[in-house]
């Protein structure tokens, strides 16, 4: 690009900190760097015109886990790490109410619930079985029971008729927390740049030389924190996974309050603004979701409409106002990646859908690898 003296001299000569990615993450490691380091100049590099990855498109769950995901885990993992797990989305969670505030980031605790369809009885049945098992083992994190039963109060058809309450769920506005997140790191004096694609980066003794689309600058220290995107730059712990969503035009009378979750969370929806939002499936496709494309499939959306019109939402008419999808960061393991990658480069990816509970914490980490 035929940048000016002025530009090159303002955003990209003497850069001491860069940061791929401007969501919860990356923001979050750009103002724990500056605070640290307020005399340091910061570059934040964000692809989309607004965060890309999944921070303004997830459904906005506060995401402790679910009974059904927590057993999962307990069965491929010790009882410790589990343990440790829920804890760090606790605490990620407390951190972010506590950087920005609750209305900012429009915090309501309506808790959470778990359905599960009429044909899993058996599956149900041993959920509840172990539910006072996990209670046990996470109480010392929640001081309190975490997991009980509530009758389907909601209306919900072709389900238990049972539902597992999360008393400690809750549901953010995202588009309310990035706006606040994002003032913060702008007037904290970081610099955001959006559009800006990086194809690859290359290091030298001390610097690292980064290439976008249409520009390169050099840079003291990088830091990765693209999440889902990650793979793009060559960081193999972490595998796109693609999440669809759609919401509902407002609906009247609507009595649905609480984030709710089926199918050991494959598929989780909630009330926002009088409507239904809702996401998921996909498990009907792993192979055709590992990817970075941000589109949809007629599979996973016609499975998402027959989810609300079969349990959700079965004696409510309803037209469907939008459709989209994000990116978030899987692997083989649930907890987060936070290293030094070489002598100049540091990653924070792999958030596996918690970005909500997990990003703010993983972004102070990042930033205090340093």
């Amino acid at each position: 690009m035929n940048f000016s003296y002025w530009e090159t001299k303002t955003w990209f000569s003497n850069i001491d900190y860069t940061i791929i990615g401007g969501g919860i993450t990356g923001l979050n490691c750009a103002w724990y760097l500056k605070q640290k380091y307020p005399k340091a100049k910061i570059v934040v590099l964000e692809q989309g015109l607004l965060p890309n990855g999944s921070s303004t498109k997830s459904g906005g769950f506060a995401c402790f886990g679910s009974l059904s995901e927590i057993l999962e885990d307990l069965k491929s993992n010790r009882e410790e790490e589990v343990v440790e797990l829920t804890k760090q989305r606790v605490n990620g969670l407390k951190l972010l109410r506590e950087n920005l505030g609750d209305k900012a980031i429009g915090f309501k605790s309506y808790g959470g619930f778990e359905l599960f369809p009429e044909e899993d009885g058996e599956f149900f049945d041993y959920c509840l079985n172990k539910m006072d098992g996990v209670n046990r083992i996470l109480k010392p994190i929640f001081r309190e029971q975490a997991f009980s039963l509530e009758k389907n109060r909601f209306g919900f058809r072709n389900v238990q008729h049972e539902l597992v309450y999360n008393c400690l769920e809750a549901q953010l506005d995202m588009s309310k927390m990035m706006a606040t997140l994002l003032q913060k790191v702008q007037i904290s004096g970081v610099k955001i740049l959006n559009n800006v694609t990086v194809k690859e980066y290359s290091e030298e003794a001390d610097s690292v030389e980064i290439r976008t689309e249409e520009f390169s600058f050099k840079t003291n220290k990088l830091f990765i924190a693209t999440n889902g995107l990650a793979s793009k730059l060559g960081i193999t712990a972490v595998k796109p996974a693609r999440e669809q969503v759609l919401i509902t035009k407002p609906i009247g009378n609507l009595k649905i309050k609480g984030i709710f979750q089926i199918d050991k969370g494959f598929y989780y929806f909630r009330n926002i603004d009088d409507r239904i939002l809702i996401g998921g499936g996909r498990n009907l496709d792993f192979k055709t979701e590992e990817t970075t494309e941000f589109t949809e499939t007629e599979l996973i959306q016609n499975k998402l409409n027959e989810k609300l019109k079969t349990i959700v939402l079965p004696k409510t008419e309803f037209e469907i106002d939008q459709r989209w999808s994000g990116i978030v960061g899987m692997g083989e393991s649930k907890k987060p990646v936070v290293k030094q990658i070489s002598n100049n480069v540091y990653c924070g990816v792999r958030l596996d859908g918690m970005g909500i509970a997990t990003g703010s914490l993983t972004g102070k980490e990042l930033a205090e690898l340093l």
